[in-house]
């Protein structure tokens, strides 16, 4: 028996991603390359906790947009609001992984910049996975404004609190990435965290897709 991916090694261990055994090294380099790996592997799982793409502080996306956590502590209903949006957009597009989630956060950046200037231009992204997940979670948002204004009697968050939230989840995807082709760790840590807060199912979505 050889592994499944490579046909050359020996297979060490099961993955669920291919559904047949395969060895170490593919489990290595091709873990969220060409695999689309579930979230409960438990080999997917130990490598998150090594595995970061090296990132230039230079590029962290909107440096201008200032962020405190006494904002995210007073903004916490919006934060978790946006973030289950976001999240729940993801999973319910097939195929999303992380760069299409970074894609859609930006373009939803661009968007709520764009009224701060006083003429509002929807700026979609040009990826279909990632148009998708911008509809999704600008529809998210709209609902929990309208679901606040309506139980408050007025309208309570601003443009500009949703920008600087959409920004601070920016920042996340982009510190939480891994860099990998098809991956998931932002999505992946998205879901973990709003797991614990009782905001999404217990059980993880499943892979979308195998990429041959």
């Amino acid at each position: 028996m050889s592994c499944a991916i490579c046909h050359n090694r020996k297979p060490r261990r099961f993955c669920p991603g291919v559904h047949g055994d395969i060895c170490t090294v593919c489990c290595g380099t091709e873990r969220e390359v060409t695999v689309d790996c579930p979230f409960d592997c438990p080999f997917l799982q130990e490598a998150r906790k090594h595995e970061r793409a090296e990132i230039n502080a230079d590029d962290v996306p909107h440096r201008d947009v200032h962020i405190t956590e006494q904002f995210l502590e007073e903004h916490q209903d919006l934060l978790l609001g946006a973030a289950r949006s976001l999240a729940m957009a993801a999973f319910d597009t097939p195929g999303a992984v992380d760069s299409d989630v970074r894609d859609a956060l930006e373009a939803l950046v661009r968007t709520n910049r764009s009224l701060q200037s006083g003429l509002y231009y929807e700026s979609r992204p040009d990826n279909a996975v990632a148009s998708r997940i911008f509809t999704g979670t600008q529809a998210g948002l709209d609902e929990f404004r309208r679901a606040e204004t309506e139980k408050m009697g007025m309208a309570h968050t601003r443009d500009s609190d949703v920008l600087t939230i959409l920004v601070f989840l920016q920042r996340l995807e982009f510190d939480r990435q891994n860099g990998r082709r098809r991956g998931r760790a932002f999505l992946h840590y998205l879901h973990s965290l709003l797991e614990a807060e009782g905001v999404l199912p217990e059980k993880p979505p499943a892979p979308s897709l195998i990429v041959p």
